[in-house]
């Protein structure tokens, strides 16, 4: 799966997408998330940090969108750029399935994921995400639409 270049674009320098899981009720979960993506020969990866910040949980293990990853993994992640003229706007949904990696999971992945995150976003040198899951987005279908 390769991405086209306005769509590499806006996933590269969205600062936030949603993640949408299916929850036990069969509905959609939305939840607002810091990404980094990585484009591999393997296809396109996105990860999300359960960091620091308040949670409605101690352990970030128990949070919705985790039970509903683990339940169901398939997941659907929607980057988007809002502009108050129409011919700016652009969007980009990206399906895939969904991992919880944990730190003592073998490295490369969780090590990897916490670089990118911290290299996107400085506010994540404060948060010790060493000792935090991540999540980890395998990318297989993208569609995408831009008003121009």
């Amino acid at each position: 799966m390769e991405l086209h270049p306005a769509e590499r674009d806006l996933l590269f320098t969205a600062r936030r997408a949603v993640l949408a899981t299916i929850n036990d009720r069969g509905t959609a979960r939305l939840v607002p998330i810091a990404y980094a993506p990585a484009v591999t020969n393997d296809g396109v990866v996105i990860y999300s940090a359960l960091d620091e910040k308040a949670k409605t949980v101690a352990d970030p293990r128990d949070l919705a969108r985790v039970r509903d990853l683990r339940q169901r993994p398939r997941v659907t992640v929607l980057v988007d750029h809002w502009d108050e003229n129409w011919l700016a706007l652009a969007w980009l949904r990206m399906e895939g399935t969904a991992t919880l990696i944990e730190p003592t999971d073998p490295p490369a992945h969780h090590a990897e994921g916490i670089r990118l995150l911290r290299e996107r976003y400085p506010q994540y040198a404060e948060h010790a995400l060493e000792t935090r899951p991540l999540i980890r987005i395998d990318v297989d279908r993208v569609s995408s639409w831009a008003a121009a």
